[in-house]
């Protein structure tokens, strides 16, 4: 069900296809206080050795309307609807706005929780709305862009609100007939020297094929694409945190200065691929049944047989020697299930 394939069995399981069949599988969690956990498309998971002693609930809601509006169309995608189908599907109508982040796993409903991005794409730029279902209430709602309060891979689904909603369906505003977005440095360079501006379609794919090249496009039979995609964020530092870096680096002989980005709010947004492979991390290191992928710094891979505890092992030496050596707290993507909240490395018994 993941796409690390690593992590114990659900006690319960349920896959849903109805509103009807979520609200049963709530009142059947909430009737024997049985813990639930809402599973999408498995592809930023890490699950626990010890799986899941509840009710595991997989949103498999279908559909997608296309609606005109105010010169955009928008579009109103059901949660369990595949996201790079969907990033498709916009492509193929000529709508802009989500093209770089194509090749993405997953499911749609995921999207909001996390705010997906890459090269210089977040969905919270195109997303309307989101309709939840709050499991307090049992009421379904439409929460606005501003509501979702979206920020860097954070989202009210995963900070203030976690575990309160589950996502229905997800509106997004796309541009027909917009123009492409390749400012990213690695579109930049596969573009060069292109006649014309690339077309959607050609974004698209060239995306898909960086992503490939990196091992983060999941393809059957490469061990490289048995990770849950990035596993670390970017640290955003205060300006202040960026000097200590620096100097911190500028102390260090034969390393140049990280890789850096200024943020909207004045912070700087560092490399977390840089802090990786500086701290000793090379691509394709590994570590018995676990390693780092031999074409992304950052994507853990299971290389055959880990346990998820070998995952976090592996995750906390990479965090404790990129602390030492830079003062720099990495802080994990992927969403760690079945673990001790206080001691997110201790699964929970």
């Amino acid at each position: 069900m993941t796409t690390l394939q690593v992590g114990g069995p659900a006690r319960y399981f349920v896959e849903a296809a109805t509103r009807a069949e979520i609200g049963e599988a709530l009142d059947y969690a909430g009737s024997r206080q049985l813990p639930l956990f809402i599973l999408g498309g498995g592809s930023n998971l890490v699950i626990s050795d010890c799986g899941w002693p509840g009710l595991v609930l997989k949103i498999n809601l279908l559909g997608i309307e296309a609606l005109p509006g105010h010169g955009k169309i928008v579009f109103r995608v059901a949660a369990g609807e595949g996201w790079d189908a969907f990033v498709a599907l916009a492509v193929s109508k000529d709508c802009s706005g989500i093209e770089c982040l194509s090749g993405i796993p997953g499911s749609t409903g995921g999207t909001p929780v996390q705010n997906v991005g890459a090269y210089g794409q977040e969905v919270s730029q195109t997303i309307t709305s989101v309709e939840v279902l709050d499991r307090e209430t049992g009421q379904v709602r439409s929460l606005s862009n501003h509501e979702c309060q979206f920020s860097y891979r954070t989202s009210v689904f995963n900070s203030a609100a976690a575990q309160h909603f589950i996502v229905m369906n997800v509106t997004f505003q796309l541009q027909p007939g917009g123009a492409p977005r390749f400012q990213y440095a690695d579109l930049q360079r596969y573009f060069a020297g292109w006649p014309a501006p690339p077309t959607l379609s050609q974004v698209r794919d060239a995306v898909r094929e960086i992503r490939r090249g990196k091992a983060m496009l999941i393809v059957p039979g490469d061990d490289d694409c048995r990770s849950a995609g990035s596993f670390f964020k970017n640290p955003v530092l205060s300006e202040a945190g960026y000097r200590t870096l620096t100097q911190c680096v500028a102390n260090l002989a034969h390393i140049a200065s990280p890789p850096a980005y200024p943020t909207s709010d004045g912070r700087v947004k560092v490399s977390a691929a840089w802090l990786v492979e500086q701290a000793g991390f090379a691509r394709g290191t590994v570590r018995g049944p676990v390693g780092i992928s031999s074409r992304h710094a950052l994507a853990i891979i299971n290389r055959g047989g880990a346990s998820a505890a070998d995952i976090i092992t592996f995750k906390n030496e990479i965090e404790n020697a990129v602390r030492e050596k830079f003062g720099v707290s990495l802080m994990a993507e992927p969403v760690l299930v079945g673990f001790d909240p206080v001691n997110p490395g201790q699964a929970q018994g």
